[in-house]
């Protein structure tokens, strides 16, 4: 039977914020070493959905990394325009998570 479940109720921290002037970082932080191997052996988070959650070019992905020491997955994006200038939405960055609060995990296993 295949069970699912929101990200959001799997990671302990969801988050954004500014990485310098023109990238905003990603981090989904896990408090158990199972749920987070769970989540990168479900696919639900890899470059790809990543870039389809935000709805941004891969090219605008910079980096992505599984950082297993801290049970992490971290993922980097170009801003469309540098943080505080005119007309950007978000000058901190902080906003640019919730897509991520309802993406699907796989945790039939």
């Amino acid at each position: 039977m295949n069970s699912r479940k929101k990200l959001s109720e799997l990671a302990k921290t969801i988050r954004s914020k500014n990485a310098g002037t023109d990238k905003i970082t990603f981090d989904i932080i896990f408090r158990e070493r199972e749920t987070y191997e769970m989540v990168k052996l479900s696919g639900a988070l890899t470059r790809d959905t990543v870039c389809e959650t935000l709805n941004v070019d891969p090219a605008r992905l910079t980096d992505f990394v599984e950082y297993d020491p801290a049970h992490a997955i971290k993922f980097t994006i170009l801003r469309e325009r540098p943080s505080g200038s005119a007309g950007d939405g978000d000058i901190f960055g902080a906003q640019q998570y919730a897509p991520f609060l309802d993406v699907e995990v796989d945790v039939t296993s």
